[in-house]
């Protein structure tokens, strides 16, 4: 049994996508971000970045105490290895799909972040911020969107943790100001993650959160 402290945003939804996936069982503890509930000790004991998403796995591989980890990217790593599931063992897939989920966690991630930030929630604008991460999230979403005219998954042939991680974020793309319609080989990749049933199930378990 997997245990995740969980709030319906990107990141969040990263870890419930990957589970329903690979139809591992799993609990969800709901973590009201809202009401700072990422501050109280028992949180900061799983996760002491005070960040969601954390897991703990009751049933690790080698039946020892259980394990705790927080960031989605690692998460997604040590779920990939424990299930052998959406990462290849190939070592050339392998390194292509670590390399397109650093990127998503270390740059598209984040920089859509900010996006968000400064169009919605800074108590005033900052058109400088703004035009900086409006431009660098349309640049990010072309680098994507060259991937993908090349490829039919973002490391590859094969769905993998990479486009799990990636997912997210583009579901979001409206309040990011991004028309999906100026980068069709991101919304063809899109709309496939979006009817698979795993992706549906994910996000109904979201809408109830």
């Amino acid at each position: 049994m997997i245990d995740v402290y969980y709030a319906p945003t990107p990141n969040g939804h990263k870890i419930t996508l990957f589970l329903e996936e690979a139809q591992l069982p799993y609990q969800l503890h709901h973590v009201d971000i809202g009401a700072g509930d990422q501050f109280k000790p028992e949180f900061l004991a799983i996760s002491p970045n005070n960040k969601i998403p954390a897991i703990v796995d009751r049933q690790p591989a080698d039946r020892g105490e259980p394990i705790s980890l927080f960031e989605s990217g690692a998460i997604l790593l040590y779920l990939a290895e424990k299930t052998g599931q959406f990462l290849s063992t190939d070592v050339r897939e392998r390194a292509a799909t670590l390399q397109w989920l650093f990127w998503q966690v270390a740059g598209f991630g984040p920089m859509l972040g900010q996006n968000h930030h400064f169009n919605h929630y800074a108590p005033q604008p900052v058109p400088y911020a703004i035009d900086r991460y409006q431009k660098e999230t349309e640049r990010l979403y072309g680098v994507l969107n060259t991937q993908l005219r090349h490829h039919t998954w973002l490391a590859g042939d094969e769905y993998s943790i990479a486009d799990i991680a990636t997912y997210p974020w583009v579901v979001s793309h409206e309040r990011q100001r991004i028309d999906i319609d100026a980068f069709p080989a991101v919304k063809s990749w899109f709309e496939r993650i979006r009817e698979r049933p795993a992706t549906q199930r994910a996000y109904q378990l979201a809408a109830k959160a």
